[in-house]
Protein backbone atom coordinates (compact mmCIF):
# COMPACT_ATOMS: atom_id res chain seq x y z
CA UNK A 1 0.00 0.00 0.00
CA UNK A 2 3.14 2.49 -0.92
CA UNK A 3 0.55 5.59 -1.24
CA UNK A 4 -2.08 4.42 1.42
CA UNK A 5 -3.66 7.92 3.40
CA UNK A 6 -2.91 9.98 0.51
CA UNK A 7 -5.33 11.99 -1.83
CA UNK A 8 -4.38 12.28 -5.70
CA UNK A 9 -5.98 14.60 -8.76
CA UNK A 10 -6.10 13.45 -12.05
CA UNK A 11 -6.82 15.34 -15.28
CA UNK A 12 -8.25 13.30 -18.03
CA UNK A 13 -9.02 10.80 -15.59
CA UNK A 14 -11.43 8.30 -17.25
CA UNK A 15 -10.27 7.49 -20.07
CA UNK A 16 -7.01 5.80 -21.14
CA UNK A 17 -3.41 6.45 -19.24
CA UNK A 18 -5.34 8.98 -16.95
CA UNK A 19 -7.39 5.45 -16.21
CA UNK A 20 -4.61 3.38 -15.73
CA UNK A 21 -2.98 5.98 -13.45
CA UNK A 22 -5.76 6.18 -10.98
CA UNK A 23 -6.69 1.93 -10.95
CA UNK A 24 -2.77 1.57 -10.25
CA UNK A 25 -2.66 4.74 -6.97
CA UNK A 26 -6.06 2.98 -5.96
CA UNK A 27 -4.69 -0.46 -5.70
CA UNK A 28 -1.91 1.27 -3.64
CA UNK A 29 -4.28 2.54 -1.00
CA UNK A 30 -4.86 6.12 -2.77
CA UNK A 31 -7.85 8.14 -3.16
CA UNK A 32 -8.46 9.67 -6.47
CA UNK A 33 -10.20 12.58 -8.09
CA UNK A 34 -10.76 12.17 -11.37
CA UNK A 35 -11.31 15.50 -14.05
CA UNK A 36 -13.07 14.82 -17.51
CA UNK A 37 -15.51 16.70 -19.60
CA UNK A 38 -18.23 13.82 -19.74
CA UNK A 39 -20.54 13.93 -16.70
CA UNK A 40 -22.04 10.27 -17.58
CA UNK A 41 -18.78 8.56 -18.51
CA UNK A 42 -17.32 10.18 -15.18
CA UNK A 43 -20.28 8.90 -13.56
CA UNK A 44 -19.96 5.36 -14.76
CA UNK A 45 -16.12 4.88 -13.93
CA UNK A 46 -17.04 6.42 -10.43
CA UNK A 47 -19.54 3.29 -10.04
CA UNK A 48 -16.89 0.97 -11.92
CA UNK A 49 -14.43 1.98 -9.72
CA UNK A 50 -16.61 1.61 -6.45
CA UNK A 51 -17.51 -1.72 -7.69
CA UNK A 52 -13.92 -3.36 -7.57
CA UNK A 53 -12.20 -1.82 -4.42
CA UNK A 54 -12.85 -1.56 -1.07
CA UNK A 55 -14.47 1.99 0.11
CA UNK A 56 -17.01 4.06 -1.79
CA UNK A 57 -15.30 7.33 -0.14
CA UNK A 58 -12.33 6.55 -2.15
CA UNK A 59 -13.49 8.02 -5.49
CA UNK A 60 -14.62 11.49 -6.57
CA UNK A 61 -15.37 12.77 -10.03
CA UNK A 62 -15.20 16.23 -11.13
CA UNK A 63 -16.64 17.39 -14.82
CA UNK A 64 -15.33 20.36 -16.65
CA UNK A 65 -13.33 21.55 -19.60
CA UNK A 66 -9.35 21.16 -18.95
CA UNK A 67 -9.25 24.16 -21.51
CA UNK A 68 -11.13 26.62 -19.36
CA UNK A 69 -9.45 27.89 -16.33
CA UNK A 70 -12.20 27.98 -13.92
CA UNK A 71 -13.03 24.15 -14.18
CA UNK A 72 -9.42 23.52 -13.95
CA UNK A 73 -9.03 25.34 -10.46
CA UNK A 74 -12.28 24.42 -9.62
CA UNK A 75 -11.83 20.60 -9.45
CA UNK A 76 -8.83 21.43 -7.70
CA UNK A 77 -10.70 22.87 -4.78
CA UNK A 78 -13.27 20.71 -5.07
CA UNK A 79 -10.48 17.56 -4.22
CA UNK A 80 -9.19 19.45 -1.19
CA UNK A 81 -13.00 20.37 -0.17
CA UNK A 82 -13.69 16.80 -0.68
CA UNK A 83 -10.41 14.60 0.68
CA UNK A 84 -9.37 17.54 3.13
CA UNK A 85 -5.57 18.14 1.09
CA UNK A 86 -4.31 17.05 -2.42
CA UNK A 87 -0.89 15.11 -2.27
CA UNK A 88 -0.06 14.04 -6.18
CA UNK A 89 -1.28 16.22 -8.97
CA UNK A 90 -1.44 14.01 -11.89
CA UNK A 91 -1.42 16.46 -15.25
CA UNK A 92 -2.46 14.09 -17.53
CA UNK A 93 -5.24 15.71 -20.07
CA UNK A 94 -3.80 16.59 -23.61
CA UNK A 95 -3.53 16.24 -27.44
CA UNK A 96 -2.57 17.02 -30.74
CA UNK A 97 -5.22 18.91 -32.37
CA UNK A 98 -5.25 19.78 -35.43
CA UNK A 99 -2.11 18.24 -36.93
CA UNK A 100 -1.51 20.22 -40.06
CA UNK A 101 1.56 21.89 -42.19
CA UNK A 102 2.59 24.81 -39.87
CA UNK A 103 2.14 27.02 -42.99
CA UNK A 104 -1.58 25.82 -43.02
CA UNK A 105 -1.84 26.31 -38.54
CA UNK A 106 -4.34 29.01 -37.36
CA UNK A 107 -3.57 30.89 -34.51
CA UNK A 108 -6.69 29.26 -32.58
CA UNK A 109 -5.47 25.71 -33.32
CA UNK A 110 -1.65 26.72 -31.96
CA UNK A 111 -3.92 27.97 -28.95
CA UNK A 112 -5.74 25.51 -28.28
CA UNK A 113 -2.72 22.77 -27.96
CA UNK A 114 -1.21 25.56 -25.71
CA UNK A 115 -4.48 25.73 -23.35
CA UNK A 116 -4.78 21.99 -23.56
CA UNK A 117 -1.55 20.55 -22.83
CA UNK A 118 0.50 23.81 -21.08
CA UNK A 119 -1.89 26.48 -20.02
CA UNK A 120 -3.90 23.17 -17.89
CA UNK A 121 -1.01 21.65 -16.65
CA UNK A 122 -0.02 25.29 -15.33
CA UNK A 123 -3.32 26.00 -13.79
CA UNK A 124 -4.27 22.96 -11.74
CA UNK A 125 -0.30 22.76 -10.35
CA UNK A 126 -0.40 26.62 -9.32
CA UNK A 127 -3.66 26.12 -7.51
CA UNK A 128 -2.47 22.72 -5.83
CA UNK A 129 1.09 24.46 -4.77
CA UNK A 130 -0.13 26.41 -1.74
CA UNK A 131 -1.80 22.74 -0.05
CA UNK A 132 1.34 21.11 -0.75
CA UNK A 133 3.66 23.98 -0.07
CA UNK A 134 1.91 24.33 3.00
CA UNK A 135 2.64 21.04 4.24
CA UNK A 136 5.79 20.68 2.85
CA UNK A 137 5.15 17.67 0.70
CA UNK A 138 3.88 16.83 -2.90
CA UNK A 139 4.11 15.24 -6.25
CA UNK A 140 3.65 16.70 -9.64
CA UNK A 141 3.68 14.25 -12.42
CA UNK A 142 3.21 16.05 -15.96
CA UNK A 143 2.07 13.74 -18.63
CA UNK A 144 4.56 15.04 -21.95
CA UNK A 145 4.94 12.96 -25.04
CA UNK A 146 8.59 11.63 -26.83
CA UNK A 147 7.31 14.84 -28.69
CA UNK A 148 8.53 16.91 -26.01
CA UNK A 149 12.02 15.76 -26.72
CA UNK A 150 11.95 15.82 -30.80
CA UNK A 151 9.93 17.15 -33.80
CA UNK A 152 7.37 15.49 -35.86
CA UNK A 153 6.20 16.78 -39.18
CA UNK A 154 2.65 18.39 -38.95
CA UNK A 155 2.90 17.61 -35.07
CA UNK A 156 4.05 21.42 -34.49
CA UNK A 157 1.64 22.60 -32.22
CA UNK A 158 1.67 19.93 -30.02
CA UNK A 159 5.45 19.70 -30.02
CA UNK A 160 5.89 22.98 -29.16
CA UNK A 161 3.75 22.66 -26.36
CA UNK A 162 4.97 19.35 -25.05
CA UNK A 163 8.69 21.30 -25.41
CA UNK A 164 6.71 23.76 -23.15
CA UNK A 165 5.60 21.06 -20.31
CA UNK A 166 8.66 19.81 -20.06
CA UNK A 167 10.23 23.67 -19.23
CA UNK A 168 7.90 24.29 -16.85
CA UNK A 169 8.51 20.60 -15.16
CA UNK A 170 12.33 21.45 -15.50
CA UNK A 171 11.94 24.89 -13.82
CA UNK A 172 9.45 24.14 -11.04
CA UNK A 173 11.34 21.47 -9.55
CA UNK A 174 13.61 23.73 -9.31
CA UNK A 175 11.55 26.10 -7.09
CA UNK A 176 10.06 23.62 -4.57
CA UNK A 177 12.41 20.50 -4.44
CA UNK A 178 13.61 21.81 -0.94
CA UNK A 179 9.75 21.85 0.10
CA UNK A 180 9.60 18.21 -0.57
CA UNK A 181 7.95 18.75 -3.89
CA UNK A 182 8.74 16.65 -6.49
CA UNK A 183 8.12 17.90 -10.23
CA UNK A 184 8.50 15.05 -13.05
CA UNK A 185 7.39 14.14 -16.28
CA UNK A 186 6.67 11.09 -18.04
CA UNK A 187 7.13 11.20 -21.90
CA UNK A 188 5.41 8.23 -23.57
CA UNK A 189 5.93 6.51 -26.59
CA UNK A 190 2.96 5.29 -28.96
CA UNK A 191 0.13 3.83 -27.03
CA UNK A 192 -2.82 2.93 -28.60
CA UNK A 193 -6.04 4.06 -26.18
CA UNK A 194 -9.71 5.03 -26.80
CA UNK A 195 -8.49 8.66 -27.74
CA UNK A 196 -5.83 6.93 -30.59
CA UNK A 197 -8.14 4.80 -32.08
CA UNK A 198 -11.35 7.25 -32.07
CA UNK A 199 -9.07 10.63 -33.36
CA UNK A 200 -5.59 8.24 -35.39
CA UNK A 201 -7.53 7.91 -38.43
CA UNK A 202 -7.64 11.85 -38.83
CA UNK A 203 -3.92 11.99 -37.65
CA UNK A 204 -2.83 9.41 -40.35
CA UNK A 205 -4.69 11.09 -43.05
CA UNK A 206 -2.81 14.77 -42.06
CA UNK A 207 0.25 12.44 -42.38
CA UNK A 208 -1.01 11.09 -45.94
CA UNK A 209 -1.51 7.08 -45.07
CA UNK A 210 -3.61 4.63 -43.57
CA UNK A 211 -3.96 4.03 -39.70
CA UNK A 212 -3.02 0.95 -39.40
CA UNK A 213 -0.25 1.75 -41.48
CA UNK A 214 0.87 4.64 -39.17
CA UNK A 215 0.81 2.54 -35.98
CA UNK A 216 3.18 0.03 -37.29
CA UNK A 217 5.40 2.86 -38.73
CA UNK A 218 5.30 4.24 -35.02
CA UNK A 219 6.01 0.58 -33.58
CA UNK A 220 8.73 0.26 -35.69
CA UNK A 221 10.16 3.04 -34.55
CA UNK A 222 11.00 1.78 -31.62
CA UNK A 223 13.71 -0.52 -30.11
CA UNK A 224 10.93 -2.82 -28.81
CA UNK A 225 9.12 -2.96 -31.83
CA UNK A 226 5.86 -2.32 -30.65
CA UNK A 227 3.51 0.15 -28.83
CA UNK A 228 4.08 0.84 -24.90
CA UNK A 229 1.05 -0.50 -23.12
CA UNK A 230 -1.36 1.86 -20.32
CA UNK A 231 0.18 -0.43 -17.52
CA UNK A 232 3.66 0.42 -18.25
CA UNK A 233 2.92 4.18 -18.23
CA UNK A 234 0.85 3.66 -14.81
CA UNK A 235 3.88 1.99 -13.26
CA UNK A 236 6.35 4.81 -13.85
CA UNK A 237 3.52 7.39 -12.63
CA UNK A 238 3.49 5.12 -9.50
CA UNK A 239 7.03 4.94 -8.53
CA UNK A 240 7.36 8.98 -9.25
CA UNK A 241 3.94 9.19 -6.75
CA UNK A 242 5.37 6.86 -3.91
CA UNK A 243 8.35 7.33 -1.40
CA UNK A 244 10.62 5.50 -3.79
CA UNK A 245 10.84 8.17 -5.92
CA UNK A 246 11.59 11.02 -3.35
CA UNK A 247 15.14 11.47 -4.64
CA UNK A 248 13.86 11.96 -8.54
CA UNK A 249 12.66 15.63 -9.46
CA UNK A 250 12.96 17.54 -13.13
CA UNK A 251 12.94 14.69 -15.14
CA UNK A 252 11.84 13.65 -18.58
CA UNK A 253 10.87 10.08 -18.28
CA UNK A 254 10.96 8.40 -21.58
CA UNK A 255 8.46 5.36 -21.82
CA UNK A 256 8.21 4.67 -25.15
CA UNK A 257 10.25 1.79 -26.29
CA UNK A 258 13.38 3.18 -26.38
CA UNK A 259 12.03 5.86 -29.68
CA UNK A 260 13.92 9.10 -27.99
CA UNK A 261 17.05 7.42 -26.91
CA UNK A 262 17.72 11.07 -25.00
Amino acid sequence: MKLEGKVAAITGGTAGLGRGIAEAFLAEGAKVALFARNPEKGARVIEEIRAHRSGPDRALFVAGDVMKQGDVEGFIDKTIDEFGTIDILVNNAGGAGDLQPMVNLSDEAFDEAMKWNVYSTFWATRRALPEMLEKKYGRVINMSSMEGKHGKPVFTAYTAAKHAVNGLTKSLAREVGEAGITVNAICPGLVVTDIIKNNGPETAKAMGMEFDDMITMFAQEAAIKRPNTVDEIAAVALLMASEEGAGITGAMFSVDGGTAQF
